[in-house]
């Protein structure tokens, strides 16, 4: 104790835990705050933008997830898959993509920025059906023809779609399936909803 009777010890340690408290405050008050800028479900559902892991996907499969309350396919393709849509320009209703149902990154052959990966809305661009994957080769189980190399088939009224998700000639379907707007963060994460600055 001080001269004029101050204890210095107490004055540090009360000063030290009003500081320790005020804080606890401060961060307890910021938490629910700061968490009102993440999306809420919501919102996600409206459009913002959605984060998906891609590292998961074995090639030849798909993963679902849900943007603007639309199924978003993510397929990934191996080398017979790219082989086979190239092979495929012929029969299909707009083999370069120039009808306006990607962003420009993706109005190529593969409708891709990343020709491994495909990301279509899972609807017929005919009425709206959920076309089904038919992604393995051969007729079955549709009645599709013995050549069929593989895509997306509506059962609907039978439009059908390649691994790139271009229209055949044949069908009632107008167009190619819809690439949403996406970027690459890495190469293991794609965010949906989000465009790219690739052109």
């Amino acid at each position: 104790m001080s001269d004029d009777g101050i204890n210095m010890e107490r004055r540090r340690f009360l000063t030290t835990s009003a500081t320790v408290a005020g804080g606890v405050g401060v961060l307890a008050t910021a938490v629910p705050f700061v968490s009102t800028f993440t999306p809420s479900a919501k919102a996600k559902a409206i459009g913002a933008p959605v984060e998906v892991d891609i590292d998961d996907i074995e090639p030849g499969e798909v993963k679902i997830v849900k943007w603007q309350g639309k199924p978003v396919w993510i397929l990934r393709r191996d080398e017979a898959a790219l082989e086979s849509i190239t092979g495929l320009n012929d029969e299909v209703r707009d083999p370069q993509s120039e009808v306006e149902q990607q962003p420009g990154y993706a109005q190529n052959e593969y409708r891709s920025i990343n020709p491994e990966y495909l990301i279509v809305v899972g609807y017929c661009t005919h009425l709206g059906c959920s076309p089904k994957k038919v992604l393995e080769g051969g007729g079955a189980p549709f009645g599709l023809a013995d050549d069929w190399e593989g895509g997306f088939f509506c059962p609907c009224h039978g439009s059908r779609f390649d691994l790139a998700g271009r229209v055949f000639k044949d069908v009632p379907a107008p167009t190619n399936l819809i690439v949403p707007p996406h970027q690459f963060l890495s190469d293991t994460r794609v965010i949906i909803g989000e465009d790219s600055g690739v052109s």
